[in-house]
This record gives C-alpha cells, structure tokens and sequence, in this order.
C-alpha cells in the first residue's frame, strides 16, 4: 500500500480508502437500516482492511441511522493503540438524522450537534475528516463555513471536505473562506469512475488550481464495472440494482454493454479482473487522491490487491478512457 498526500495538507491518506456506508444499513436511507453489514461482518471487513494498509475509513452520521460510526468506534476500542492512533476517520453530515425540522441540512445548530454525536459514537476526541455530504440550499454557506472553522478552532475537528459538489459551489466556498479567513475545504468526495466522469470537465482543474484532494466514492459505478450487470443477466437478489437502483438507471443501455464487452476483454488480455482493471485506471488518474472502495465481504477486497499490482502504461489508460464509455 502507497500513501498519498491529500491536497496541499500535511495528511498522509493510502491509495485506497475503506467506505463504511453499509455498516448496519445501506447508506442514509431509513428503509434499509438494520440491514447491509452487521457487527460480525463489519469487524471482518475492517481488520482486513486494516491488514492491507488501508489507514483512512469513510462513513457518514446518517449511515445505518448512526450505526456505521458506531461500529466503527466499537473496532477501535478493541484495538490497541497502533491502530487507535494509526487510522484515520472521515465522516459526514447533512442527511436526516431525526423527525424534526432541524435534523437535517448544514446550520450551526445541525453541524454543533452532530459534531457531537459523531465524536461520541466514535470514540474519539476529534474527527481526521469531515465533510458536507451535500449541499445545503437552505442556509448561507457563511453560516456553514463559520460553524466549520469554529469546529477546527476548536479542536474538534483537523481537516473539512465538500461531498457531491459541483465546481462552481466548491469555488464559492474556497472564496468566501479566503475572503473571512476561515478553514477551506481541502479536498472534495464526489461520483467517479471509468462510467462517471463529468468532474473532469470542471471540478478536476479546479482541484488541481486549489491544491485539492480528491477521493471519489463509486469507482466501480455501483458494481457496474465489476460485470455482474448488464448484457441481459438478471440482477442479483440483494443486489444494489435491486435495493437501490435509481443512481445507475442511466446505465441500462446498449452502448454501455458493449462498454463491458470491451472492459471484459481488455482485462481478459491483462490476466485480471474487470474490476481490477477499473480500479487501476483510477489508482493512475493524475488528479486522484484516492479512491472509496465499499466492499461488502472480506474477500471482495481482492480486486483492490490485483489493482495496485496492474502498472498500466499510457496507451493502456488511454484506451480506456476512450472505450470503456457511459451516457
């Protein structure tokens, strides 16, 4: 495992970051809570995760109705402290957390609040990590900002990221904190993927402007890129094209089965798994920090390992930014 310096930070983060978002739910959606990951399977995902290196974990406070931070802090308090000290935790806020009219969204009084809850549920005194899962039209980025840098003032939190955010509300952001001398966002967390690449047009030269890390979640567009859809095969029971389809409806097309054909083959002739061989191009792309991997088995962390042994040369990477294509 290789280790990367996230945006112009002091902060060292592996090539490969563990997403949590599954840890006893499926992401933030109250319907599924109590299902994905339980303890059990949590903790072996972690350990394994731990073993290959991978020193950042990434969750939210509305995955698995808090139940993913919470599992998280209980592995941590059954470590020692090379790992208590070692890992890294991102997570995030925004989601709906409670019925109320205040449970939701990016005011101080939100982000005080579940600065708190998360630090309780992990364990932890402050957070490596923490991003806006969201933009929040609602309140003046002002207010957001200024909560943020009190938070960091404070001590309670080290580093803050901007999750699902177009460019042009990153540059907003990064102005009004120069302009108020505030803490900034220091890398951003969106879609990316041989099958999603819309922030190469304006959020990637941003990020290398700014100095910004960039660690795209879905780099395997949902299991797409993995082969386990399309071409006519019926999906899986339990799969997230039966559980939660709606972000990958776009890609139930003909020019992304011949995609796959060409992925497959391309693979093929590497000796590797589809899936490796999409992680790998990402694990090159010069603007990445690193990718979210969401794994939802210990030996589903294989293609990861067959990734970062694929040295792919120029025209290889090329190649497939030019054939393995999505609408």
């Amino acid at each position: 495992m290789k280790y990367r310096q996230l945006g112009r930070t002091g902060l060292r983060v592996s090539q490969v970051i563990l997403g949590c978002g599954n840890f006893g739910g499926i992401g933030s959606a109250p319907a599924f809570f109590g299902k994905g990951e339980d303890r059990r399977a949590a903790f072996a995902l972690m350990d394994r995760a731990w073993e290959l290196g991978i020193n950042c974990f990434d969750t939210a406070d509305a995955y698995g109705g808090g139940a993913s931070e919470a599992m998280i802090g209980e592995w941590l308090a059954s470590k020692g402290p090379e790992v208590q000290g070692g890992l890294l935790i991102a997570t995030k806020v925004f989601n709906r957390v409670g019925p109320g009219p205040n449970d939701w969204g990016l005011s101080r009084r939100h982000i005080q609040r579940q600065v708190e809850a998360s630090l309780r549920r992990l364990g932890r005194e402050a957070i490596d990590l923490y991003l806006v899962h969201e933009p929040d039209p609602t309140t003046p980025i002002d207010e957001t900002l200024r909560a943020l840098d009190d938070l960091v003032r404070a001590g309670k939190l080290r580093y803050l990221g901007a999750s699902n955010f177009p460019a042009w509300r990153v540059c907003q952001a990064l102005w009004r904190s120069d302009r108020h001398a505030l803490h900034r966002f220091e890398f951003v967390q969106n879609s990316f993927s041989l099958f999603d690449r819309g922030d190469e047009r304006e959020l990637l030269p941003l990020c290398e402007a700014e100095q910004l890390g960039y660690t795209p979640f879905s780099p395997l567009a949902g299991g797409w890129l993995t082969g386990v859809y399309g071409r006519g095969r019926a999906y899986p029971s339990g799969s997230r094209m039966t559980m939660r389809p709606e972000p990958y409806r776009r890609l139930e097309c003909p020019l992304v089965d011949r995609s796959l054909d060409r992925l497959d083959a391309l693979a093929a002739a590497r000796g590797c798994s589809m899936a490796a061989l999409a992680l790998a191009w990402l694990l090159h792309h010069p603007r990445v920090t690193a990718p979210i991997v969401g794994p939802t088995a210990p030996d589903h962390l294989a293609p990861i390992c067959e990734a970062l042994e694929l040295d792919l040369s120029a025209d290889e990477l090329r190649t497939l930014a030019d054939e393995v294509v999505a609408p």
